[in-house]
């Protein structure tokens, strides 16, 4: 696997019978367990939270999300300058954003339908064992700029 977080991209196929979401490029071999997130309002914060030895894969499955990573330099008190990661995730363009192990995560809800699903690498037991946890504006990536 690769050290650095990537998109796996996907598509969406539209007929007269429906849609279909679909990310074939995407491997389940190495997932363990999944769960679904979702926030009461757009605007919502839920970050940082890392793992030394999770890896996790993330997609949109409603609205759309501003998903941050960084790589985590020290453990204990990580450098507030590392240069984080922006991704933008919409349930409009299908596609899982791989975050590697070693790195913190976070997202913020930019519309109140947000629900995204993470597929973990790990067990359950295996990740209360590998959490850590930084103040949501450790790295404050979250302005959206207007253009």
């Amino acid at each position: 696997m690769k050290k650095e977080p990537y998109i796996i991209d996907g598509g969406l196929a539209v007929d007269d019978r429906g849609e279909i979401v679909f990310v074939n490029g995407f491997n389940f071999d190495s997932v363990k367990r999944f769960y679904a997130v979702s926030n009461h309002k757009a605007g919502f914060l839920r970050a940082w939270h890392a793992h030394k030895k999770e890896a996790k894969y993330v997609i949109a499955l409603s609205g759309t999300a501003l998903v941050g990573t960084v790589e985590i330099d020290d453990w204990e008190k990580p450098s507030v300058n590392l240069k984080a990661g922006r991704y933008i995730l919409s349930a409009r363009k299908p596609q899982i954003l791989y975050i590697p192990a070693g790195y913190a995560n976070g997202f913020m809800s930019l519309t109140p339908d947000l629900k995204l699903i993470f597929f973990s690498t790990s067990t359950l037991e295996e990740s209360s064992n590998d959490d850590f946890r930084y103040d949501s504006r450790y790295w404050d990536i979250w302005n959206v700029t207007e253009r």
